[in-house]
């Protein structure tokens, strides 16, 4: 009992960075009524880790809790696996609200639109993230019989959510975030596609076209596409798929938005058919779910599975199977915010294991992340923690039964799984803040900037600077604070002389990279993830338009289920910027809870 209680008195409080510190204290760490902070980095962990692991009194004996806590609250505080946000902000806490990622159906009524906007607050006001399909909402101008009017249209009542999700964050812990879907045959496609041209609109969206592969066939043989009446089922025009397709990308260009959603691959893969198509995802795209459905999602830091150059399978697999038990405890000790939510969410049981960390997991490997070798090591890694993630659902379901779906599931047909206990295991995250409590890089992204400046907060800055680089360059002597200050201009080490070639290769940012680079490596992950990846295709600011589409094209014919892009200035809030300062001199400055990949977009953090 006394080791028990001296790890939760701060021994691990140290591996926790400054502008980490800064954010726990910011949102994650108890508060009093007064509003003094009245628990450590390592409390929280605990507080965290004795919750979830309250669950195994359901499925063992009493004295296994403590052990699997233990497991837990090692393998959070060495900051080795970090599960989503609203699982350490309300673990332990009268909230109890664990989940990240929600998905709300939009039906076409007034009462629908509003019940929808409802629990949108209320899953706002907890933590978790929301996604909609608008696809069912009659077009603008089409009849509306109860009041002899017209109907407004999906955009119009899109702004309702956004303007619920600005109130509620108002007064929450962290900024909310949406997604916003429409399928590519609804009548009000083309205004759904330029509805975020104007700056400010739909601030809390993030907004997605959902293609299928016959419009995308339909696009590179210069061929006419049906638009689709939802409430009649009829067609009501006939547009050119290649002019829609421009409207798109050039959009996507100039700011964001929209990204797509490639909607038949998803439901390829959907594990339960039988319960309906999936129509929408989570805030960044990670998570296909049907409605009313839940996910957690947690992620293992790859930085911290290096050992003197090599992966360490072993500990990898230690870490793949507690964070699999970890995610399917959070589903039982849940606080759902809505009984239907709990219904399908248990009845399907689906997790989100996932990486972070994976840029300095190469840089310790000596690996370029744009090399083919980078690729190798990226299908390495998540093969294998596909197959043991796999594998522990397996001996979960043999252990506690399979998830109750299981029966009509596409499992069930499957050789060798006579068992599983969870619809689906691995999801690729953006991690956002909490690779920043890690001290890595946000989830399969490269990295952002070698050196630069960081926004704490009351107009304080830090200056960061990738530790590896900094331990190397020391190494090598090449290092000076000169140096740092130069690379901090530009974030990039490409052009700068004072550094080896051998060491620019293996320290390149996102905006050294290619897009098709970028979109291999998402590809990559892909294939060995079960819900999908999270990950932004970075362009520099001078990338023309036509790269976009190329993007987009290649990562529907890599079978990718979505695709953002973002080309850097395209938005005026983006929180990673090159900024003047002090003479037309220039640094690059981010935000206090930007961790890479998503500086212009709508990410939860």
């Amino acid at each position: 009992m006394k080791k028990f209680q001296n790890n939760s008195r701060g021994e691990y409080d140290s591996k926790i960075g400054p502008n980490a510190m800064e954010v726990l204290k910011r949102r994650y760490l108890l508060r009093s009524n007064d509003g003094k902070i009245i628990e450590t980095p390592s409390q929280m962990f605990r507080r965290v880790a004795k919750a979830v692991a309250s669950a195994e009194l359901m499925y063992r004996t009493k004295n296994k809790p403590r052990k699997i806590e233990e497991e837990f609250f090692t393998a959070l505080s060495n900051l080795e696996f970090l599960p989503n946000t609203p699982t350490l902000m309300n673990a332990g806490t009268k909230v109890g609200q664990l989940s990240a990622c929600f998905v709300i159906p939009v039906e076409d009524s007034l009462s629908g639109i509003f019940e929808a906007a409802k629990w949108t607050a209320i899953i706002h006001q907890s933590g978790g993230g929301t996604g909609f399909s608008f696809s069912k909402l009659r077009p603008s101008g089409d009849v509306v019989k109860s009041v002899d009017g017209q109907a407004s249209g999906p955009i119009t009542f899109m702004t309702i959510f956004d303007k619920t999700t600005e109130v509620i964050k108002q007064g929450g812990k962290r900024r909310g975030a949406n997604m916003g879907i429409l399928q590519i045959d609804h009548p009000d496609i083309i205004k759904f596609i330029n509805c975020k041209s104007s700056p400010g609109f739909l601030s809390n969206f993030n907004i997605s076209v959902a293609v299928t592969d016959k419009f995308l066939n339909a696009v590179k043989q210069k061929k006419k596409y049906s638009l689709v009446n939802p409430r009649t089922n009829k067609v009501v025009k006939k547009i050119d798929c290649a002019s829609i397709f421009n409207q798109i990308t050039a959009n996507a260009w100039k700011t964001g938005d929209p990204g797509l959603i490639f909607i038949d691959e998803i439901n390829r893969h959907n594990p339960t058919p039988h319960l309906g198509k999936i129509e929408a995802t989570n805030p960044c795209g990670e998570q296909p779910l049907l409605p009313w459905e839940s996910c957690n999602l947690g992620s293992i830091n790859l930085s911290k599975v290096i050992t003197d150059g090599k992966i360490n399978w072993k500990k990898l697999k230690k870490l793949v199977h507690l964070g699999v038990r970890f995610l399917d405890d959070v589903i039982s000790v849940n606080k759902y915010p809505a009984p239907q939510i709990e219904k399908i969410t248990k009845s399907n049981r689906k997790i989100g294991l996932g990486v972070m960390g994976f840029a300095e997991a190469l840089i310790k490997l000596g690996i370029p992340y744009n090399s083919k070798n980078g690729l190798e090591v990226a299908t390495k890694i998540m093969g294998f923690i596909k197959k043991e993630g796999h594998h522990a659902s397996q001996i979960l379901g043999k252990e506690r039964g399979n998830f109750p779906n299981f029966e009509k599931s596409l499992w069930k047909n499957k050789r060798n799984y006579k068992y599983m206990r969870n619809a689906t295991v691995t999801t690729i995250a953006p991690t956002g803040t909490i690779s920043i409590i890690a001290g890595c890089s946000s989830g399969i992204e490269p990295l952002f900037a070698i050196s630069f400046v960081r926004n704490i907060m009351n107009g304080t800055k830090l200056i960061e600077t990738i530790h590896l680089f900094e331990n190397i360059a020391k190494k090598r002597k090449f290092y000076s604070k000169i140096l740092l200050e130069n690379i901090a201009k530009a974030g990039s080490i490409q052009k700068n002389t004072k550094v080896p070639y051998d060491i620019k290769k293996i320290f390149v940012t996102a905006l050294d990279i290619s897009p098709e680079w970028h979109v291999r490596m998402q590809s990559v992950f892909q294939k060995y993830t079960d819900n999908a990846v999270s990950k932004t295709i970075n362009l520099p600011q001078t990338a023309d338009y036509s790269e976009v589409k190329k993007a987009f094209l290649l990562a529907h014919k890599l079978k990718c289920k979505g695709i953002t892009v973002y080309r850097y200035g395209s938005k005026p809030d983006q929180v990673l910027t090159i900024e003047s300062f002090e003479k037309k001199r220039k640094r690059v400055v981010a935000d206090s809870e930007f961790s890479g990949g998503c500086e212009g977009i709508v990410c939860p953090h």
